[in-house]
């Protein structure tokens, strides 16, 4: 059960890596400090890939594996691009349940791609909870005059459409791979996705104001990330997809409360109402695996 606590553990790292990272680019572009954030990660992968002394395994890779986990890295850049282009414009409480909302597509492509098909009426249900939660949860608000239109929206969903496959490839790239290993070798693809980005869109100059402030927030996003990945992919590896996946999205609960905290971004009723049905959901799933 040692998969579950790791699966809980990402979640609680996911959720404080979109409040660090909402305070990261509130100056700061946002492909910039998806770049900056990724280096971090990168390096707190590596240092974990040498903890566990699994860097000798590196040439046993067979390029199947390792095709599924380059692909997954692409996925994973994708996602990230969106979800911070996302945070940048958008409140924290209404980008953050719609990138949660790829938790329905991987539950789905579970199903169909591993067979995951214990309990499958009780997950149907439960995935139906969750989309119903998500669907409470964007609720047009007043906040909403200051997200620069619907542009936010756009950019969730193609986080969330991202998420869902960075989950399944990763699932079968990480197959006969060490899981922190695995977590390094998908975080290089990210960060070179991320950096041929920022030159193609010539902000490599940012880095020359960055504020020193935000830099820091980014750099503890960086570590946050981290953090939650290498519980994220260990659980993967050893766990069920279509439970692990539901409960690292309870990282919204993190997310919700330390926004209140941070930038005082409050739920309706409505909305609230639409957390607890997401967690009820997900707690569902993690229940009857």
């Amino acid at each position: 059960m040692l998969w579950l606590i790791a699966a809980i553990l990402s979640a609680f790292f996911a959720g404080l890596t979109s409040i660090l990272a909402k305070c990261g680019i509130k100056k700061t572009d946002s492909d910039l400090a998806t770049a900056l954030r990724t280096f971090v990660v990168l390096i707190f992968s590596w240092i974990m890939v040498f903890i566990v002394n699994s860097q000798n395994t590196i040439t046993d890779i067979k390029p199947l594996p390792l095709l599924f986990l380059f692909l997954s890295g692409l996925a994973t850049g994708a996602s990230w691009i969106c979800y911070f282009k996302a945070l940048s414009i958008g409140d924290v409480n209404k980008v953050v349940p719609i990138d949660k909302s790829s938790t329905i597509l991987t539950v789905l492509l579970a199903i169909i791609c591993f067979g995951e098909t214990s309990n499958l009426t009780i997950k149907l249900i439960a995935t139906f909870i969750l989309g119903f939660g998500i669907f409470l949860m964007v609720e047009k608000k007043k906040t909403e005059q200051k997200s620069n239109g619907r542009g936010w929206f756009v950019y969730a969903a193609f986080s969330a459409i991202f998420a869902a496959l960075t989950s399944i490839l990763a699932k079968i790239g990480i197959k006969d791979v060490e899981s922190n290993l695995a977590t390094a070798i998908r975080t290089a693809v990210v960060l070179l996705m991320a950096w041929i980005i920022v030159f193609a869109k010539g902000k490599q100059k940012g880095l020359k104001t960055i504020d020193k402030k935000e830099l820091l927030f980014i750099s503890l996003s960086g570590i946050a990330t981290g953090a939650s990945w290498l519980c994220y992919y260990y659980s993967i590896a050893h766990g069920i997809v279509s439970v692990v996946v539901p409960i690292d999205k309870l990282s919204i609960i993190v997310a919700v409360a330390f926004s209140y905290i941070a930038f005082r971004e409050t739920l309706s009723k409505k909305a609230f109402l639409g957390l607890l049905l997401m967690v009820s959901g997900t707690l569902l799933m993690a229940f009857f695996k």
